[in-house]
């Protein structure tokens, strides 16, 4: 533990050549005493450190002193090479350890000396957040305890309820891993020979069988999940044509996404959108529009949308009980 502490200080001086006592005992979770033992024992052995007492003093290393302190162990390149998760992900994965650790050594390696100033990094320039707005989408398993179950490559069986049904079924599948897609996670697998997405908030449970996983010949996760991916966003086998005010393109395209199909020019402040449905009940998602929009065709879309538009004026016609 010692060792892990001495190491951290030592790259945290690297990448700022002088902090504060305070700021030091705060980042390493120990006192300003036991800061101070560890420099004096980090300068016995020979580094270049030390402590600068007085107002604005602190714990100092050398101008010049580069350590070799930044190579990456096995577990923090694993942890980076999921890059593309976000801190309240990768805790649940496990893996913010692994990735602090590695964080530190590159800022280490990357740390220029005073005299010589760096252009600011691309890493403060450019923040890469993949959660969803308002998401608070939970997995109902531990997403690490299940990423630890498919490293052994066996079939799983899993209770899962689709998004319409109250109750879980029992399936077998085939698993080619987890994807973390705008705040959710999915369980990419075969079922039946046909590639499935199961959101893991319905996952609730699942088990792992005897037989090893039988997975489609030259296909990976990431070939699965691609194919996968398009297959959801393409579906559309009903056309809604409706218009909505031009200034409300905009939150049109951020709700709708790929739904969308074609898009007219604007004339007298309105414009016409043309979605793609995978039947006429998707209608329902429109309705967040509320009074901006008006569908235009088909008619049964048409007809859907008043239908609904009535069931919720009657049921906010009288005060709730």
């Amino acid at each position: 533990m010692k060792a892990s502490r001495l190491l951290h200080l030592l790259l945290l001086l690297q990448a700022r050549q002088r902090i504060t006592t305070a700021e030091l005992a705060k980042r390493l979770e120990v006192s300003r005493r036991t800061v101070l033992r560890d420099v004096d024992a980090l300068s016995t052995a020979g580094v270049p450190v030390y402590a600068e007492r007085g107002r604005n003093g602190g714990i100092v290393l050398l101008p010049g002193a580069r350590l070799n302190a930044s190579h990456l162990e096995p577990p923090e390149l694993e942890a980076l090479s999921v890059a593309g998760l976000d801190s309240t992900q990768r805790e649940r994965m496990g893996l913010s350890a692994m990735w602090e650790s590695a964080a530190r050594k590159i800022a280490a390696r990357q740390a220029a000396p005073p005299e010589y100033p760096s252009p600011p990094r691309l890493a403060d320039l450019v923040l890469v957040d993949s959660t969803a707005w308002f998401a608070d989408s939970e997995a109902a398993v531990d997403v690490a305890d299940l990423a630890s179950a498919l490293r052994h490559r066996r079939r799983l069986r899993i209770q899962y309820r689709r998004s319409a049904e109250n109750q879980a079924s029992t399936r077998v599948v085939d698993p080619y891993g987890i994807v973390a897609k705008s705040g959710r996670w999915y369980l990419v697998a075969d079922h039946r020979g046909d590639g499935r997405l199961f959101a893991l908030e319905r996952l609730s449970a699942y088990e792992q069988l005897d037989a090893p996983v039988a997975l489609r010949p030259d296909e990976t996760l990431r070939t699965r999940w691609a194919a996968l991916k398009e297959r959801t966003e393409r579906q559309g086998r009903v056309s809604v044509t409706f218009r909505l005010p031009e200034h409300g393109l905009d939150l049109a395209r951020r709700i709708l996404g790929t739904r969308i199909h074609d898009v007219s020019d604007a004339e007298n402040g309105s414009c016409t959108v043309v979605v793609r449905y995978p039947d006429i009940e998707s209608v329902r998602q429109l309705l967040q529009f509320g009074d901006h929009i008006e569908i235009l065709t088909p008619q049964t879309a048409r007809k859907r949308i008043s239908q609904l538009a009535r069931d919720l004026a009657e049921r906010h016609s009288t005060p709730a009980t």
